[in-house]
C-alpha cells in the first residue's frame, strides 16, 4: 500500500484565520447571540425615560399586537432566509389575500345563509391562498430554476396589481354584519392578552420546534450552509425549498386573517413595506443573510425590537414618524455590514 500523502500546507492567511476562529472566546459568541436582547432592553429603558406612557401595560399590549402580524410573517421568512432564499412579495401577497377573503366572505354570507360559516370559510381560505402562492414561488424557484429575488420581485407587482384591479383602484370592505362578527379575531382578549398575540406565540413555538427538533429544520439549515453538499448527502433540496416557501405562505395567510378584522377593508396600500419589516426582523434577530444559521427566538425579538422603535417614534418627537421605514432600512444596512464576514 502506498504511503499516505501528507496534507498540503495551509497558507499563512488561512492558518491565521483558523487560529482566530479557534481562539475566539465563547463569551464573545454568547454576547453576539444576546445582541438583539440587549438592544431590546436598552430601547425599552430609553423609551421609558423619554415618555412615561411607554412603560404601561396597555402600551405593551399595543406593541405586541402590532408586532403579531409582522412577527408571524417573519417566522416563515426566517426559514426562507436560513435556506438561502428571499421573498420580496409578502406584503403584496397579504394585500391580495385580504382582498380575496373580503370578497369571498361578502359573497358567502348571503349565499350560505350563515355569516359565521362565511367567516370561518374565509379564514380557511386565507391560509389556503397563502399556501398556494408559496407553492407557486417554490415551484418557479426550484423547477423553473429562477432566482428567488426575481420570482418574488415579479409576484410583488402581480399580487398588488390584481388587488388594485379587484378593488377598482379603491378599497374592498366587509359588510357591516360580517365585520362585527369577524372583529373579535383582532379585538378580543384571552386572559388579558389580545388574540393576535396568542396566535403569534403559538406560531413562534411551532416554528422553533420545526426548525430545531425536526429533520426538515436540519435540512433547511444544511441547504443554507452549502446546497451542493446537502445534495451529496441525499437531501431532497427542491422538496425542502418548496415546503419552505409554502410555510412562509401559510404564515402570511395566518397574519392576514388576523389583520382583516382590524380595519375590515383592503386597499392597494394594505401590507405596504411588510416585506421590509419581516426581512429586517429576521436579520436583526441574528439570522445570517447568506443562510445556514438563524433562530426563531432571535426573529421574535427582532420583530418586537422594530415595533418598539416605531412605538417610541410615535410617543416622542425625536424624529418624524414618517421616517420609520428609513430607520428600518438603516438597521438592515448596519446589520448587513456587521454580518459581512459571517457565513
Amino acid at each position: 500500500m502506498p504511503p499516505e500523502q501528507p496534507a498540503p500546507p495551509q497558507s499563512p492567511e488561512a492558518a491565521q484565520q483558523q487560529h482566530r476562529s479557534e481562539s475566539k472566546p465563547r463569551w464573545a459568541e454568547r454576547l453576539h447571540g444576546l445582541g438583539p436582547v440587549i438592544g431590546l432592553v436598552l430601547l425599552c429603558i430609553a423609551g421609558t425615560l423619554l415618555n412615561g406612557d411607554f412603560a404601561t401595560v396597555d402600551n405593551a399590549m399595543n406593541v405586541l399586537t402590532r408586532t403579531a402580524f409582522i412577527g408571524i410573517i417573519a417566522v416563515g421568512m426566517c426559514f426562507v432566509i436560513i435556506s438561502g432564499g428571499i421573498d420580496l412579495s409578502v406584503g403584496s401577497m397579504a394585500a391580495l389575500i385580504a382582498g380575496s377573503v373580503i370578497m369571498f366572505i361578502n359573497w358567502a354570507g348571503p349565499a350560505t345563509g350563515s355569516p359565521l360559516l362565511a367567516v370561518l370559510l374565509g379564514a380557511g381560505m386565507a391560509v389556503l391562498l397563502g399556501a398556494m402562492f408559496g407553492l407557486a414561488h417554490g415551484l418557479l424557484i426550484t423547477k423553473g430554476r429562477i432566482e428567488p429575488f426575481i420570482v418574488t420581485l415579479g409576484t410583488l407587482g402581480i399580487f398588488r396589481a390584481y388587488l388594485t384591479y379587484f378593488a377598482d383602484g379603491g378599497a374592498l370592505t366587509l359588510d357591516n354584519e360580517l365585520s362585527d362578527l369577524y372583529a373579535p379575531v383582532y379585538y378580543a382578549s384571552l386572559a388579558g392578552i389580545p388574540v393576535p398575540v396568542w396566535v403569534f406565540v403559538i406560531v413562534a413555538i411551532i416554528g422553533g420546534v420545526i426548525l430545531n427538533r425536526t429533520a426538515y429544520g436540519r435540512y433547511v439549515q444544511a441547504i443554507g450552509s452549502n446546497e451542493q453538499v446537502a445534495r451529496y448527502a441525499a437531501v431532497d433540496v427542491d422538496r425542502v425549498k418548496i415546503l419552505t416557501y409554502v410555510l412562509l405562505g401559510v404564515c402570511v395567510g395566518i397574519a392576514t386573517l388576523l389583520y382583516v378584522p382590524r380595519l375590515g377593508s383592503a386597499s392597494p396600500t394594505t401590507g405596504l413595506l411588510w416585506e421590509l419589516e419581516a426581512i429586517a426582523a429576521v436579520i436583526v434577530g441574528g439570522t445570517a443573510l447568506k443562510g445556514g444559521a438563524g433562530s426563531i427566538t432571535g426573529t421574535v425579538i427582532g420583530a418586537i425590537l422594530l415595533s418598539v422603535i416605531s412605538n417610541i417614534l410615535n410617543l416622542t418627537s425625536i424624529i418624524s414618524v414618517y421616517l420609520n421605514a428609513a430607520v428600518q432600512g438603516f438597521v438592515i444596512i448596519i446589520v448587513a455590514f456587521l454580518q459581512r464576514g459571517k457565513r
